[in-house]
């Protein structure tokens, strides 16, 4: 499998000028300091600043004003249930927390999840304690201080996840922070990724409208986050610059069930989860995809 290199393009000269600007805007009004990520792995679907650029609007930055997309076309491949590494770099640090969905295109991406007010507009949101699909993974890399380099986070994907050229999406929730225009208190950037059934497993017949599976587990290099216990409702609320962020529990790789037919989305991205089988019948689709693969690998 090959994971492609993120490319990001430096359209200032002097990118520590850039930081420099963004601490003193800081410095007057924190309330109008605008943090930013990029995303380095996987391979985000479009080109990407010094700060990681576009990424305001929601689902993957693809509106931001004055900012328009250029795709990179690189696409990550994986494997079911893979256990993946996703890297980020924060140049302008807000409090806040990750969260990862995917989804068959930009349009079946989750909405942001609602914020509730605190000293600013954007003072906490919940983290979901149990991601469900198209959520993967929440509460990820909390922090409260400034990341001292580039973070990596370990996520598990879905057992029953399969999909082509699907659109993984990362956002980051920003407490302590006023609105943005577009975005509100999220940023974002999405990658395209290919989930392969794993050698010798059915692809199943199942559907992009079955019912979804839990999201995987996650865990962060980052040693700076706190953690807070879960609600009753099983989410934990996230918030900001006290030092009161909150982290979630991790999820389970889930099973789960399946349409009759195929679906896929205009972007031919067919995500879907696999279907029960009898024995005779997963014998004959496991040596089907294993050829499959073999003969994909070969050309």
């Amino acid at each position: 499998m090959r994971t492609s290199r993120t490319r990001l393009k430096a359209p200032w000269r002097a990118p520590a000028a850039a930081a420099l600007a963004a601490a003193a805007l800081a410095a007057i009004d924190p309330a109008v300091a605008h943090a930013h990520f990029a995303l380095l792995e996987p391979a985000c679907y479009s080109e990407q600043d010094d700060l990681g650029n576009p990424q305001k609007s929601a689902p993957c930055g693809q509106a931001d004003p004055g900012m328009p997309v250029e795709p990179t076309g690189e696409v990550t491949t994986y494997v079911q249930g893979q256990t993946i590494t996703l890297k980020i770099e924060e140049p302008i640090f807000h409090p806040g927390h990750y969260r990862v969905s995917i989804a068959p295109d930009p349009e079946s991406l989750p909405p942001d999840p609602e914020v509730t007010p605190g000293s600013t507009p954007c003072g906490s949101t919940v983290i979901e304690t149990d991601p469900k699909l198209p959520l993967v993974a929440d509460g990820l890399l909390v922090h409260t201080t400034a990341f001292t380099g580039v973070q990596s986070v370990e996520i598990k994907l879905p057992d029953d996840l399969i999909c082509d050229n699907c659109t993984l999406q990362v956002s980051e929730f920003m407490s302590n922070h006023g609105i943005n225009n577009p975005g509100g208190c999220f940023y974002h950037h999405c990658a395209t990724v290919t989930i392969l059934p794993r050698e010798g497993e059915p692809t199943g017949s199942g559907g992009g409208g079955g019912e979804s599976g839990e999201g995987g587990a996650a865990s962060s290099s980052n040693s700076n986050s706190s953690s807070s216990g879960t609600g009753d409702t099983g989410t934990a609320s996230a918030g900001g610059g006290a030092g009161d962020g909150g982290g979630a529990s991790t999820g389970d790789g889930g099973s789960a069930g399946a349409d009759e037919s195929d679906s896929s989305s205009s972007s031919g991205c067919g995500c879907r989860v696999g279907a029960a089988e009898s024995p005779a019948i997963a014998s004959v689709a496991g040596l089907l995809a294993l050829g499959l693969l073999r003969w994909r690998r070969r050309r």
